[in-house]
């Protein structure tokens, strides 16, 4: 509400500041911070002595925050480059919607005037839903040519369509009249690479042909997509998730959604995914149909020009590529609203409504899957869900919580040292080494062989009349005599044991390898892998829970609903159960979640089993940190984001985050009317802060304003080439009137255009609970800190996420491998690994828990029988 309020209230003036060059205390990768001012229109100052004009409020709540608005200086022309935005830099929110209020009276003013400015109000209006509607295309397009090119390429590793190349297997047979129902993937026109290179088709040396050519195969899609990614855009690797949801905090990563970006994430996505590694093509394709969205956004000024409302449209680009990802177009919006989107007023809602209905209509026009459908693992149970089941779909949210906390932090870890050490310098053989793990362990295994999407679906499948997988290899009734749809349950055969332990293999490997997987250099989604974890789990459940209630049928959980020759148990119920549950377990999803899954899969009638387990699998990993994996991974890269869902449940105050400290140089400010033109560039080059607070003077300190450094830069120069008679000595002003100066002296600067006259101020006694609210809810850059007016120092969006990190860490424990004797007396903690000072020691003495700083006055008691304190 108060970021509403703030939107209203006109907080704009004709000449707009931008973010600065990093700086020694503002590095971007480490934490991030930028800076950010709220500009306001030109007017007189209170500080100059003159009456403000304009709106005036106070919010007030253990500390003040004020502000005012002013009146447009139209004697001020706006300086060019002002009011745009450096790499790896934050947005100014309220500015942005400001400057689109402001085009927006100006539109509606000269609309009356003329048919041509009729024309353009009208286009205006109509553009956002134009490029929504060109970016739903584009992704329904683009996933469609993915999926097609996925498949073929998949099929590609284990044989060749002799008939028709660019058929796959599937396509290959389907006009066959030489194959049989139980051998339909057979026919004459499909030829294995065994056929082809030594002429068997059966045998051990077609095995071994075609396990080398599986590996070639998935080798040389995994090196042809790291080397194109390394060559041509980086930034095509990953998710692309946390990025987005960065970006759409209001961060800057210039070429993060450019078209090489695109172009290169398309090709590369479908190598990966052929390659056999453990990803998924879902959190990519989000990626590519934001980057669609930015490319269409600059064919209009409206959003071209404007920071803020380019991240309207791409909320809804997201919510398009989740709805051709899943086939799930309301889960997409859902995702958006929860997942990504830091700001999402209703009309984004309907705009990201109509991009995923038009992404979902295009899609199912290209018809990838060819089923006709737009879901892709489209199920049809005939048998409800009995309430008993809820005791083992929980147990399912459970597994989901579990293995959500254990990837987050092996991943986490991973990542980590890949970051710190010498292997992460070599992308190449990281992706090679991997893949060639995959392809030899997962060649064996026909579930691991399998593409993951197609192991998915028949994991869901439910096991019919029709159906001759392994896993539905039961002792049939020979009395039976006609084939129905609701067949009782039955004793499971070989077939069926046999599945069992390669599908305890397959989720074994699939844990493994995916901890690996995600985050190396190659456009690696999650999602799909997270599934397969999830639906491997829940059928090896739902058979042993199946053959329970056959063989004991009179027990009475089962006494009332499993009776002798019903169909009780559905076995791919609950592997679709364990796919939300694994999902929801890493991404901590919850509505969203629920939403697509039952769109993904039909199974409406579902939606209890699948939230049961969804808020199970939260509340279990949230047991562990309250962190989903995107979140985990903006921590990692140092991406400056503030995430609403936390709690802040500190008691520090703003004078204890504040810079300078005590032991810091004081904080470089500039006088309202004492400095030269020298004297602000000596500063600009001796210094690299973002900005500089305006006093009046430094004995009294009191606030004039904010003037950050590039807007400084570009002022200046812009003056020396526009201007005559500005030199080194000249005075520059940042007040309404300029002060009486000599005659002999130069002509004075005046740069009050550039200065924000009403930056965001909050008293030194102000609770951080209310600072971080109004970084998060009004997306700020930076805070100043005053005390009875006077300034004190600033608060940066660095310094806030610096200061949760440490507060973070203080309530971790540590590993203590054992207690040192100090020099001179007293005890010193040995920790099995460097880390901050600030975080405490914990001791396990005797069922004891001792809580030691750095140094302690003396052993805690029983120190000889010391435990390790495990912390993480």
């Amino acid at each position: 509400m108060e970021s509403e309020q703030l939107f209203h209230r006109g907080y704009c003036r004709n000449s707009y500041n931008s973010i600065t060059s990093v700086s020694s205390d503002e590095e971007l990768l480490d934490g991030a911070g930028v800076i950010m001012d709220f500009q306001t229109s030109e007017d007189d100052n209170l500080l100059d002595g003159d009456t403000a004009v304009g709106t005036h409020y106070t919010m007030t709540n253990g500390g003040s925050i004020s502000s005012s608005t002013h009146l447009l200086d139209l004697l001020d022309e706006p300086i060019p480059g002002v009011g745009t935005y450096d790499d790896f830099h934050t947005i100014d929110w309220v500015r942005e919607k400001c400057k689109d209020r402001e085009r927006h009276r100006r539109i509606n003013s000269k609309k009356k005037e003329s048919a041509w400015e009729m024309t353009k109000s009208l286009y205006d209006a109509w553009s956002g839903w134009l490029v929504v509607t060109l970016t739903g295309l584009a992704s329904g397009a683009l996933a469609g040519l993915i999926d097609i090119a996925a498949d073929w390429m998949t099929d590609l590793k284990e044989g060749i369509c002799l008939s028709a190349l660019w058929y796959n297997h599937e396509q290959c047979c389907w006009g066959s009249n030489e194959t049989t129902f139980e051998e339909r993937d057979k026919c004459p026109q499909w030829k294995t690479w065994a056929e082809l290179i030594i002429g068997q088709a059966e045998g051990p040396g077609s095995y071994i042909m075609n396990y080398m050519m599986y590996i070639f195969w998935a080798l040389s899609f995994a090196f042809l997509a790291v080397s194109l990614v390394k060559v041509f855009a980086p930034y095509a690797c990953g998710s692309g998730i946390p990025e987005i949801k960065t970006i759409l905090s209001g961060f800057i990563i210039r070429g993060y959604l450019g078209k090489w970006t695109l172009m290169i994430k398309t090709v590369t996505l479908v190598l990966a995914v052929a390659s056999g590694l453990s990803l998924g093509k879902e959190g990519p394709l989000v990626h590519v149909a934001c980057c669609c969205g930015n490319i269409f956004s600059y064919l209009f000024p409206k959003y071209s020009t404007n920071e803020a409302k380019k991240r309207e449209v791409l909320s809804a680009a997201s919510a398009a590529g989740v709805s051709v990802a899943f086939g799930a177009p309301i889960g997409g919006v859902l995702f958006s609203l929860e997942e990504v989107s830091y700001y999402f007023p209703l009309k984004t809602l309907w705009r990201s409504f109509f991009a995923a209905l038009v992404a979902a209509f295009v899609l199912r026009s290209i018809n990838p899957f060819g089923n006709s459908r737009l879901v892709l693992f489209y199920v049809e149970y005939h048998t409800p869900w009995y309430l008993f089941e809820l005791f083992p779909f929980i147990l399912l949210g459970v597994f989901g919580g579990l293995w959500g906390a254990f990837f987050i932090r092996a991943n986490i870890a991973w990542c980590r040292r890949r970051k710190s050490t010498k292997f992460g310098k070599y992308p190449v053989l990281e992706v090679i080494v991997v893949a060639a793990i995959t392809a030899v362990v997962a060649f064996p295994n026909p579930y691991t062989r399998l593409n993951t999407s197609e192991l998915i679906k028949e994991l869901f499948t439910d096991c019919g009349p029709l159906e001759s997988s392994s896993l539905c290899d039961y002792r049939n009734d020979m009395n039976a005599s006609k084939i129905v749809d609701d067949i009782p349950d039955r004793p499971a055969g070989l077939g069926v044991y046999s599945a069992i332990w390669q599908l305890c293999l397959a989720l074994i490997f699939k844990i493994i390898m995916t901890v690996f997987t995600f985050g190396i250099k190659v456009p690696s989604g999650l999602f799909i892998p997270s599934m397969a974890i999830g639906a491997i789990a829940g059928r090896i459940v739902g058979i042993a829970v199946e053959q329970l209630a056959y063989y004991h049928h009179d027990w009475f959980i089962f006494k009332e609903w499993c009776e002798v020759g019903a169909d009780c148990i559905t076995p791919g119920l609950y592997a679709m159960v364990g796919a939300a549950a694994c999902l929801g377990g890493v991404t901590r999803m919850t509505v969203s979640l629920v939403v697509i899954v039952f769109e993904l899969t039909g199974g409406l009638e579902y939606i209890v089993p699948l939230m049961a387990a969804v808020m199970t699998s939260k509340w279990v990993g949230d047991a562990f940190g309250r962190e989903g994996i995107y979140e985990a991974h903006i921590r990692l890269n140092g991406y400056p984001f503030l995430d609403a869902k936390e709690e802040f449940t500190h008691t520090t105050l703003a004078a204890d985050v504040m810079r300078p400290r005590r032991s810091d140089p004081p904080l470089a400010v500039l006088t309202q009317d004492n400095m030269t033109v020298d004297d602000i560039e000596n500063m600009i080059n001796e210094t690299s802060y973002n900005g500089f607070p305006v006093i009046m003077s430094r004995e009294s300190q009191r606030l004039v304003g904010f003037a950050l450094r590039r807007d400084l830069t570009i002022a200046i120069e812009s003056a020396r080439k526009k201007q005559e008679g500005i030199v080194g000595s000249s005075r520059v002003c940042f007040a309404q009137h300029t002060p009486s100066l000599p005659a002999e002296s130069p002509r004075p600067l005046k740069l009050r255009s550039i200065l924000d006259m009403s930056p965001f101020t909050v008293t030194d006694h102000t609770p951080m609970e209310i600072v971080v609210d109004i970084f998060r809810k009004l997306g700020l850059r930076q805070c100043l800190v005053t005390h009875n007016g006077s300034l004190l120092g600033i608060i940066t969006k660095k310094n806030m996420v610096a200061h949760l990190e440490e507060l973070t860490r203080r309530a971790e424990p540590l590993v203590i491998t054992r207690l040192l004797p100090r020099p001179g007396g007293g005890w010193l903690c040995a920790l099995a690994s460097p880390v901050s000072f600030v975080r405490p020691c914990l001791l396990l003495t005797r069922g004891c828990v001792h809580t030691l700083p750095w140094e302690a006055a003396g052993p805690p008691p029983g120190h000889q029988s010391l435990s390790l304190a495990l912390g993480l």
